[in-house]
């Protein structure tokens, strides 16, 4: 076998690594309108989001934390006050205060009484814009536990009359007419004075607490932007900018007031405690007073004698010592009482008791300020969390020290009055010779001044306690009150058009790549390269009229060039004259085997040769019919029939005098053996004698085996493949039947060819062809064009 390659066309050494920059560069401005296109059409929808797209504001807002470990005004102000009665808990942390601003209870709470859940709206250029203030209000007066999200339309008919529409429901009502809705329950429509109602569509958003309380979260943030500092950075987005400021604004107000209560909530439980005290000591006190007096009219005792003066002025003072001493000895009883109720457990302790002592005193502190902590973290969590438990059990413990502590205080102050009870007891018998009703006097002066003491006690207390309680400053305070920014975070048109400017630009190239990433057909010169060996010795391009004889009509056309190189490329291959028959044949159908089979052999007529066109196709035969040719009397004839003569098939052609064919004949139902039959070689021989070239138009080899029989008579082997119709897949035949030899000097085709970016340096361009296109488009199309 004698495969010759001619050196123009054989294949450009390459690493299969390189990536050719000028062809993907040329690929991609070949397709210039592709990216004009895409950019614009993309600048319009970028447009079109800024224009119907409600812009989104941020809202921002300040607040100084008091921070025990950082230190703050705040503290240093409420410090003096707050001694009076050791009220106040724990340390403050900036980091707990963040954590209680995100809990979704305050959130809770704002929804609720601005009744976020129902959102406002109308229709304005085709999109909907909330309202602030719209010119009605929906008022929930019956909701369900779980409200479904519902929309609502609202339509002006009057102006006492509203259409109120949903999905499934219509219906005209009044100013104040009740709704009964499914899934949200009793509603009523009543006019906003506010603003004034106008005839155009108004949305109403109706759902449920959770619902809406859920999306505020995601729109909020708190932060501490620098750990050295207190201070607490809060943030909001929202389309209005009104409604967000007084939203974030209801949330602070919302959290100082929760953090009031919960100081408020140790003074109030001292302050409960010792009231029922003061009313049980006041009652008794009253007691004592009434026998005091009646003991004197009834004895009619109005002065003592000097005896009885000094012994009572001697017992007076013991009397006051055991009054202050049987006092503390009340109050730790009572405080022990307390402290073994298991239902007060979770209360706070009424710490203005707090005996003048130190480790007490830091026991108490720490107690009340782990209640306020877990009344605190029961805003987020369950009582099922690790935290709860850690909490419960750290008050389980101080609670555990604190009744080990008044215990012990009790035992020493009842040791302390005992004390005191025998020297007054002994002063007492030293007044033996005093007259009996003194001496019962002097009994009962002694009870009052104990009951008097302790009165005088709880009083005091309770005015520490209402002045504590007046006292109390929130742990935070407003240093920089909500407000919006005026520019909007959001669309930000600068990004959003850059986006799509950039948008535009890699959308075609995507679709450009990804063509040839799906596409399965021959479209590059690379395509056939990296699937064969088999040279390419032709390439045509794309005729875009419907007449097949190209060469015949148009002979100074850039295709009727290509044919010409086809021609001198084959003389490679037919190096002398012996060798002349050139089969034609490709993977299937429609590749463009007669085309070619005309226009080689016309151009290899218009060089002054005899040239015979031979249409084997005995299956579905195209070739005489684009000839216009008489298909009646041709191959199948001769082969069937002695009486035939060879100069019976042979059929001149207008086209060109020394243009020849042999159309088919009637179609044989054995095509395969009619091409096998012992007559074959005696027509070849003799056909061979009286043409210089002989075009053999076969089947399609990917097909049928009709090409491989007729491949034995044939010195050069031309396989035709079409752009975008040959698969790649296909390219396996060629390369099989390269390697195995069953067809000699086998060359490559390529047919079809649509585009300038094929191979390399492909293209003949338009010279000597008289060019009628003109005008704008054209001059731009050809300013684009490459080679």
């Amino acid at each position: 076998m004698n495969n010759i390659t001619n050196p123009s066309v054989s294949h450009k050494n390459m690493d299969d690594d390189s990536i050719d920059l000028k062809s993907i560069f040329s690929k991609l401005t070949d397709k210039w309108l592709w990216f004009v296109m895409s950019i614009i059409i993309c600048l319009v929808f970028a447009f079109l989001y800024i224009r119907y797209t409600p812009p989104t504001y941020q809202i921002k807002a300040k607040l100084l934390v008091n921070d025990d470990e950082k230190g703050g005004n705040m503290g240093k102000q409420a410090g003096a006050l707050m001694d009076l009665g050791g009220l106040m808990g724990g340390k403050n942390s900036v980091d707990n205060e963040v954590e209680i601003l995100k809990t979704r209870f305050l959130m809770e709470q704002v929804v609720r009484q601005m009744q976020l859940n129902i959102v406002y709206s109308k229709k304005v250029d085709f999109v909907s814009r909330e309202l602030y203030q719209p010119p009605f209000r929906f008022n929930i007066i019956k909701g369900l536990d779980t409200i479904r999200s519902t929309t609502f339309n609202v339509l002006k008919i009057s102006n006492a009359k509203l259409r109120v529409s949903t999905k499934n429901f219509s219906k005209d009502v009044s100013w104040g007419d009740k709704l009964v809705i499914n899934g949200v329950g009793i509603i009523q429509i009543e006019p906003n004075q506010i603003s004034q109602m106008d005839t155009g569509d108004y949305v109403v958003n109706v759902s449920s607490i959770d619902e809406r309380v859920a999306k505020l979260m995601n729109l909020l943030s708190v932060a501490v932007s620098n750990k050295q500092v207190s201070i607490v950075d809060l943030g909001l987005s929202y389309t209005l900018q009104q409604k967000g400021e007084d939203i974030l604004n209801t949330l602070i107000k919302k959290y100082i007031q929760a953090n009031l209560n919960d100081k408020n909530a140790i003074a109030d439980s001292t302050y409960r405690f010792i009231k029922v005290r003061l009313n049980v000591i006041a009652s008794e006190l009253g007691d004592v007073e009434d026998k005091v007096e009646t003991f004197k009219q009834k004895n009619q005792l109005a002065d003592m004698s000097e005896q009885g003066k000094l012994l009572v002025q001697n017992t007076g003072e013991f009397s006051t010592e055991f009054a202050k001493a049987e006092t503390q000895v009340n109050v730790l009883t009572d405080l022990e009482k307390y402290l073994n109720d298991e239902n007060k457990n979770k209360r706070v302790f009424p710490s203005a008791l707090i005996p003048s002592d130190l480790v007490f005193s830091n026991l108490m502190s720490q107690y009340n300020a782990l209640l306020i902590e877990r009344e605190k973290q029961l805003l987020s969590v369950t009582e099922e969390s690790p935290f709860v438990k850690n909490i419960d059990s750290q008050i389980r413990g101080l609670r555990s020290d604190i009744l080990s502590n008044v215990r012990s205080t009790k035992s020493a102050a009842i040791y302390t009055r005992n004390k005191l009870r025998g020297q007054l007891n002994q002063a007492e018998s030293q007044i033996s010779g005093v007259p009996q009703i003194e001496k019962n006097y002097l009994k009962l002066a002694r009870n009052q001044q104990i009951k008097q003491e302790l009165y005088i006690f709880l009083m005091q207390k309770a005015e520490e306690t209402a002045i504590s309680k007046a006292s109390n400053l929130a742990i935070a305070k407003i240093i920089d009150p909500p407000k919006a920014e005026i520019v909007p975070v959001s669309p930000k048109n600068g990004v959003i058009y850059i986006s799509a400017l950039i948008a535009g630009l890699i959308l075609p190239i995507i679709l450009i790549f990804g063509q040839d990433l799906l596409n399965t057909s021959i479209k590059t010169k690379e395509d056939i390269t990296s699937h064969t060996k088999v040279p390419v010795i032709g390439e045509i391009s794309h005729n875009s009229s419907t007449d097949n004889l190209i060469v015949a009509n148009q002979s100074r056309s850039a295709i009727s060039e290509q044919f010409r190189a086809l021609r001198t490329n084959l003389s490679f291959y037919l190096k002398t004259q012996e060798e002349k028959i050139i089969l034609l044949t490709s993977s299937m159908s429609g590749e463009g085997k007669s085309f070619t089979a005309i226009n080689l052999g016309n151009i290899l007529a218009l060089a002054g040769k005899k040239v015979l066109l031979m249409e084997l196709d005995l299956r579905k035969p195209g070739l005489s019919a684009k000839l216009g040719v008489g298909n009646i009397m041709g191959f199948c004839n001769y082969i069937i029939s002695s009486d035939v003569n060879v100069a019976d098939i042979v059929k001149p052609l207008a086209v060109n005098e020394n243009m020849f064919i042999i159309s088919s004949g009637p179609l044989p139902p054995n095509p395969a053996e009619t091409l096998m039959s012992e007559h074959m070689p005696k027509l070849m021989e003799e056909l061979k004698k009286q043409f210089d070239y002989i075009i053999m138009d076969a089947p399609p080899v990917g097909i049928i085996a009709d090409a491989q029989l007729l491949s034995v008579y044939a010195d050069v082997t031309m396989y035709i493949v079409r752009q975008k119709i040959t698969q790649k897949s296909q390219l396996s035949i060629v390369e099989d039947l390269y390697h195995s030899g069953k067809m000699k000097n086998l060359g490559i085709v390529v047919n079809d060819i649509v585009t300038k970016y094929y191979g390399y340096g492909y293209g003949y361009g338009t010279y000597g062809v008289n060019e009628e296109k003109s005008g704008f488009f054209q001059s731009i199309k050809n300013k684009f064009k490459l080679g």
